[in-house]
Formats: C-alpha cells, structure tokens, sequence
C-alpha cells in the first residue's frame, strides 16, 4: 500500500504521542510534529509503500526525541499486563479458531493511532469481542497450510497471545519461525521482547525482519538472509497487525499469507472491505 494523504494526520499524531512519552515541553514537542512533517511532505513524491515512509519519519522522531526507544516502560506494562489477562484467557481457548482468536484481540495493544484507543479493561473487551467473533474468518483454510509457518510479529502486549497461539501450532507439529523487529519502533516487540517471553525455546527458528534498522512491516530489501531462505520453503506467513497488512500486499512472488489483525483506520477497512474496528483472520493465496 503506497502512503496516502489521508494517513498523514494519524501518523504526525503518533509522532507527537512518542515525543509526549519523553519530553514534558510542549513547544520542543511540536517542532519534532513540523520537522516530522517535513520529512513526510519531502518522501511523499517518491512513491514509497506507507511502512517505508512512516519508518523514515518515526526514524527522524527518535533522533530528535533523544530516545533509541520511547515507548520501553509502555511495551514492558503491556507485556505485564497481557501476562495477567493471559492467565484467565488461556484455560478457555480449546481449537485454532479459540487461539487465533486470541491473537487477533490481541492486536488491539496499539497506541498512537488516531482512529483507535486502547481499552483499559482488557479482559472484559475480550471476552465481549471473542463472542462477536471475526469479520472475516478463513482459520479453516489458514490452519491446512499450517505445516512450516513463518510468524511475523506485531506489538508488545499482543506479542503474548501470539505465544499461545505458537505454542498451539507447535503442538500440532508445525515448524515455526518467529521473526520480530530488528530494532525498536513503536511498541512493536523486539528480540529482547521475545526472549524475556521465552519464544526462543518454543520457536525453531528466532529472527528479525531486519539486519538491525528500525523498520515497520515488511521491506524486501532489508530482509536478513536467515528470514529470505525461510520464506522460500515456508508453507504459510502468519503477519499480525496493519504495518506487515500494508506492506505485504504490495510484494508479488511471496508465499500464502494469513493476515491477523485489528482494522484500526478507514483506509485498510476500505481495503479489506470490512467496518473499522473489526477483527480479521484474513488469507491472501
């Protein structure tokens, strides 16, 4: 998905809320939200995939916020706080439908995005929205290509339903590779993320979709080699959220993908043609 000028807005505000989680100055805030916007207005004409050009900004923030990582105390609270809700969760997820379900609720820890706002009473907004159910639901044609699974990684927080659901796909004898960010942007998880969950003694393979730079989604041309030869014999990618959802669907030649996540904006609801805030399991073959 090529960046749209409708984006611009939510991403400018995910800059101030970053800047806001360090700096208590409201004028240094808002020169990082013009000087971000003038980075935006200068990539704009060069017909980048959203993910790309909102790296390049979020990139530039973190340099002028003075910060390798803002968002670190929040990632860590939400880890803490999935871990608690997970505890009750858990018991009560019985099939792949219960644990991909699971993992696309958990999508929702996502902060800074205009359009979408995080509950503070997660366990009550699960159980109410597991009942609703997906908007789209292709589990049963995810699952028969469940055999060797790329997993890409979205949040921190979400990051512990994806380990239930790992461990689920593990137990059915699937091979697993877990690939998260190669260096911290946003809240997404990281591979300290990971390995402070344990997903390194789980998966058969930890990885990162970078060879260390702060990108969103999936960029080909950062991919590390490890990750590259993976995709080539893999028989699904699971990609959470709407960063990987933008930047896969512009990629040709790439294996089935099963995109999980929560439809947080009108722009990818246009796209999957469901209503903002819904949930997807959504498979493109």
């Amino acid at each position: 998905m090529k960046f749209q000028p409708r984006c611009t807005e939510c991403l400018l505000s995910r800059v101030a809320y970053e800047a806001a989680l360090v700096l208590d100055d409201p004028d240094r805030i808002e020169g990082i939200r013009r000087t971000a916007a003038e980075v935006l207005s200068a990539g704009e004409g060069e017909g980048l995939a959203a993910p790309v050009l909102a790296s390049r900004v979020h990139r530039c923030a973190y340099r002028l916020i003075g910060s390798d990582d803002p968002y670190l105390a929040l990632k860590r609270q939400n880890n803490s706080d999935a871990l608690a809700a997970a505890t009750v969760i858990a018991p009560r997820l019985s099939s792949f439908h219960d644990n991909v379900m699971a993992a696309v609720l958990g999508n929702t820890f996502d902060y800074g995005v205009q359009a979408h706002q995080v509950t503070d009473d997660f366990l009550s907004f699960f159980f109410r929205e597991f009942e609703k159910g997906l908007a789209i639901d292709d589990t049963d044609r995810i699952l028969r290509l469940c055999r060797r699974v790329v997993y890409i990684t979205d949040n921190c927080g979400e990051i512990v339903f994806d380990r239930l659901l790992i461990l689920f796909l593990k137990a059915m004898g699937a091979e697993v590779t877990l690939a998260v960010r190669g260096a911290p942007i946003l809240n997404d998880a990281t591979l300290e993320d990971a390995r402070a969950l344990g997903l390194d003694l789980i998966v058969d393979h930890l990885t990162t979709t970078t060879r260390g730079e702060a990108e969103l989604g999936i960029n080909p041309l950062l991919l590390p080699d490890d990750l590259a030869c993976t995709l080539d014999r893999c028989t699904l990618v699971i990609a959470k959220g709407m960063a990987n959802y933008e930047s896969l669907t512009d990629i040709c030649d790439f294996p089935p993908v099963a995109h999980l996540m929560a439809v947080k904006c009108e722009t990818i609801a246009e796209m999957t043609g469901v209503p903002r805030g819904s949930v997807v399991a959504l498979l493109r073959e």
